[in-house]
């Protein structure tokens, strides 16, 4: 057994979530927010048995997507009389981060 925790922007949460029952996989869903966008995730967990991960790892592959995003630097507390001119970056956003882990025990009471 395999604890399955898929970190995933909340534009693809909805769709996921779909997909993953349409295959018969069940999981528990956390609203989180990412440290450096400071924007909405959701985080998922899934207890998997070991033959199934590569297919749920395939689908949380099929359906979140990383995405452009352009963002503006904040301007550092700078001394009077000096300039700074933030210039917008584009930086990579959405996508998923995904940890399986080892299972020791799994119960659903």
């Amino acid at each position: 057994m395999k604890l399955v925790i898929a970190v995933v922007s909340d534009k693809d949460a909805s769709l996921l979530l779909d997909q993953l029952i349409e295959q018969g996989y069940r999981a528990t869903k956390l609203a989180s927010t990412g440290g450096f966008l400071k924007e909405g995730n959701t985080t998922l967990f899934m207890g998997i048995e070991e033959e199934k991960v590569e297919n749920v790892l395939a689908i949380i592959k099929s359906v979140c997507r990383s995405r452009p995003k352009i963002m503006t630097p904040i301007a550092p507390l700078s001394g009077p009389g000096e300039a700074y001119v933030p210039y917008s970056v584009e930086v990579p956003h959405g996508g998923a981060t995904i940890f399986v882990l080892d299972v020791e025990k799994y119960l659903k009471v």
